[in-house]
């Protein structure tokens, strides 16, 4: 594949997990010491760096993705990326068990809960992290991808290569790791309400988040404490940070300022992958050569189409249905 936006010729290279999911949808979701019957069980192909992948691949970038995959129960993870256009080169046959997500989902609700087996995923190094970027040949012009489900040494290892060479570091910081709060200084970061505010703890932070005390005054906008949060905490990292905000859409932190970008009306199945998604299709945006609030809401658009079928992968969608739900875009720096 290739990248069809305005001019760019960057890659996009992951460095992230490959998971299998187990996805159970349920009538509703149990509580701490219940028992929830009536669950349908399926097994999808999963991982949030293997997400990621797909999501920047089907939307028309050149992918690589570095990771690790059991030698003998990850052929099928291994293929079905290879299948979506992604260079697995760098993908490390390791001895142990491919990486497991235990996924619940709300059959009416489409919220779900998600504990995670690494697994082969704890394989990852630093030196394969050099070795893969060395081969690759990172240059000014790519995107790397990062989230929280490698080894830290691995990840922050990516980051600094990443800054050494001056390309785009675009961070998912989940699950949320405040002790890898470094890897987010100068990245383009992705969190979701609860893990903005578990990367902000010398704040005063109440109501999940939505309150920030110790920002000062006129930081954000009027009545938007999410806002505020997002602002010191780009002033922390000095990047952009773009808050999930799941059906509201996106908010995005800049240079202090905040821009919320709207949400899309969908019958939402099943939010498993959503910000994966979204993370993916910024970062192949942002290889394209649009400029960062395109990239957005890009971004924005396929996370809202990617929550309309069951499993993480079924719902991304390809750079033509993204372009059609998010309408023109300038392409001006």
């Amino acid at each position: 594949m290739s990248n069809s936006g305005p001019g760019g010729t960057g890659r996009v290279i992951v460095i992230g997990s490959i998971n299998v999911d187990l996805v159970m949808r349920l009538p509703e979701l149990p509580g701490p010491g219940e028992t929830a019957l009536g669950g349908v069980l399926a097994r999808h192909h999963g991982g949030k760096g293997a997400n990621q992948a797909v999501a920047a691949a089907r939307a028309g970038a050149s992918v690589h993705l570095v990771g690790a995959a059991g030698a003998q129960d990850g052929e099928d993870s291994v293929r079905a990326l290879a299948a979506e256009g992604i260079d697995v080169t760098h993908v490390l046959r390791a001895d142990a068990p491919t990486g497991t997500a235990a996924i619940l989902v709300d059959a009416n609700t489409a919220e779900n809960l998600i504990a995670v087996a690494s697994g082969a995923n704890e394989l990852v190094t630093p030196d394969a992290v050099d070795t893969a970027l060395a081969a690759i040949a990172l240059r000014p012009a790519d995107v790397v991808v990062l989230s929280f489900e490698l080894p830290a040494p691995a990840l922050e290892r990516a980051a600094e290569i990443s800054r050494d060479v001056g390309a785009h570091l675009v961070v998912n910081p989940a699950p949320a790791m405040p002790d890898l709060a470094g890897v987010l200084t100068g990245a383009i970061a992705t969190p979701n309400e609860h893990e903005l505010a578990a990367y902000l703890p010398r704040a005063d932070l109440t109501d999940r988040g939505r309150h920030v005390s110790s920002v000062p005054p006129g930081s954000g906008q009027a009545g938007d404490p999410p806002g505020q949060a997002a602002l010191a905490l780009s002033a922390s990292t000095g990047g952009p940070v773009l808050v999930t905000l799941g059906a509201d859409g996106a908010l995005l932190a800049a240079e202090g300022k905040t821009e919320h970008f709207a949400g899309h009306r969908v019958e939402a199945v099943d939010t498993t992958g959503a910000g994966d998604t979204l993370t993916g299709v910024l970062a192949a945006g942002l290889a394209a050569g649009y400029p960062l609030r395109d990239a957005v809401r890009r971004a924005v658009a396929a996370g809202a189409l990617s929550v309309t079928k069951a499993g993480a992968r079924a719902g991304m969608p390809a750079a033509a249905e993204i372009d059609a739900l998010a309408g023109p875009v300038s392409r001006r720096g």
